[in-house]
């Protein structure tokens, strides 16, 4: 779910959590009283994880108690700590996976720690469920450790690894196969699934085969008490008229080099020279794609900044004129829904991506969308709206009341705690 507003920093001293931010938590407070919950995320440290540190801390709200295990991150070294009354445990990755041998070096260090870490947390905390976070769909290997002892797993369904793999390395074979099976066998583990969206759902169902009444949809919806405008920092711009926004994965799968090519017919076919590109985020393909813009000679145009604190991804997001995003259209874009969609419409920006199927169940009318695939339409599409401020301005209210209405946070937690609550009906049979 490519691009992602980090947490902020939690308050360690706050160990009475406040719960104002989900919206109506006196009707939530207590239901999972009593209940000991592990989240395990390989992919990104919390609270850097927006989404499973909201997740953690709503579970707590509820009364849970929680712990999570996650790998070291920039700016989340320590290994163990409690914030908000969470108990966190890191774990070091030997490596950022580049290819099917990395992949499998970095999963299966990541496997011993997991499994390392959840035996030490049984022993000092306790739990009565493993929530596991993929990518990979690996995490039912540490659950299935402790089925015998009656705890359950709990599957988070981020991202559908087949497709991902297939987008990644453009064919199938062997590792695609594989990427199958674990995928079936993680459904097949997990008591509950949650999905990000209703096509997620449906593959939970179709190819996972879980009861509809198991399989629970919560979205990645934007905490709006802590994701808000603030005041445009005209520096951003490099002395330019407008601003385009990305924040997201600088991955192989994420059309960072279309938007590079309609950067370029921008600049050279079109001589707009009054459009700076600004680009947000870390991953595996970020020195590649620094070297591309170098290449076509648009250094000057586009700013990477890398992973970026929230100080600066609220100063570039409010500056922002447009919000852009260029995942490719295919089975893996086309089926999941990205969290920098639903960021740009929190801060009111109009979007410009391409027309693939959840992209458009979120944006909607916030949205205008791209040939498939075509950087030569697509910086046309950036071109259009720029030139037209009361429809940018138009598009934006549209995005941020759509987000507010249906996908802010608050409206995912009857969902999340209903999850469990069926989870737990389950157990007590």
């Amino acid at each position: 779910m490519g691009g992602t507003l980090s947490a902020g920093t939690p308050n360690p001293a706050n160990a009475a959590l406040d719960t104002a931010w989900l919206g109506n938590p006196e009707g939530w407070a207590g239901k999972l009283s009593g209940r000991r919950i592990l989240i395990i995320v390989e992919n990104l440290p919390v609270p850097f994880d927006r989404r499973v540190w909201m997740e953690a801390r709503t579970l707590k709200a509820a009364g849970a108690a929680v712990s999570v295990i996650c790998p070291i991150g920039k700016g989340h070294d320590a290994r163990e700590e409690q914030l908000d009354g969470i108990n966190i445990y890191r774990h070091p990755l030997p490596i950022e996976a580049n290819g099917a041998l990395g992949y499998l070096l970095e999963y299966g260090a990541a496997l011993f720690w997991e499994s390392r870490l959840a035996w030490k947390i049984f022993s000092r905390h306790g739990f009565d469920v493993i929530h596991g976070c993929n990518p990979p769909d690996l995490i039912f290997l540490v659950a299935l450790q402790f089925r015998l002892l009656g705890r359950r797993f709990l599957f988070d369904h981020h991202d559908i690894n087949p497709e991902l793999y297939e987008a990644k390395f453009g064919r199938r074979g062997f590792f695609w196969q594989l990427m199958c099976l674990f995928e079936r066998l993680t459904f097949a583990s997990a008591s509950v699934s949650i999905a990000t969206n209703e096509s997620y759902r449906a593959i939970a169902i179709k190819r996972g085969n879980m009861p509809p009444g198991d399989v629970f949809v919560v979205r990645s919806g934007p905490d709006l008490s802590r994701v808000k405008p603030v005041p445009p920092a005209p520096r951003w711009r490099n002395g330019r008229a407008y601003l385009v926004g990305y924040v997201g994965v600088m991955g192989d799968q994420e059309g960072i080099d279309l938007l590079l090519e309609a950067v370029a017919h921008l600049v050279t076919e079109k001589a707009r020279h009054d459009i700076q590109f600004v680009l947000v985020g870390g991953g595996p393909a970020l020195d590649q794609l620094r070297g591309q813009a170098t290449s076509m000679g648009l250094d000057d145009y586009v700013t990477f900044t890398g992973r970026a604190p929230d100080a600066d991804l609220f100063e570039i997001m409010s500056t922002a004129d447009i919000g852009v995003n260029p995942d490719r259209v295919n089975a893996m874009n086309d089926q999941s829904t990205m969290n920098k969609i639903l960021e740009y419409m929190a801060f009111s920006k109009p979007i410009v991506q391409f027309d693939v199927t959840e992209g458009r169940f979120s944006a909607g009318e916030a949205s205008i969308y791209a040939k498939a695939n075509d950087p030569v339409d697509l910086a046309d599409r950036i071109e259009e709206l720029l030139a037209d401020p009361e429809r940018r301005a138009r598009m934006g209210d549209i995005g941020h009341n759509r987000v507010t209405r249906l996908f802010a946070w608050p409206h995912q937690v009857s969902a999340l705690i209903g999850a469990y609550q069926r989870l737990f009906a389950k157990m007590s049979r």
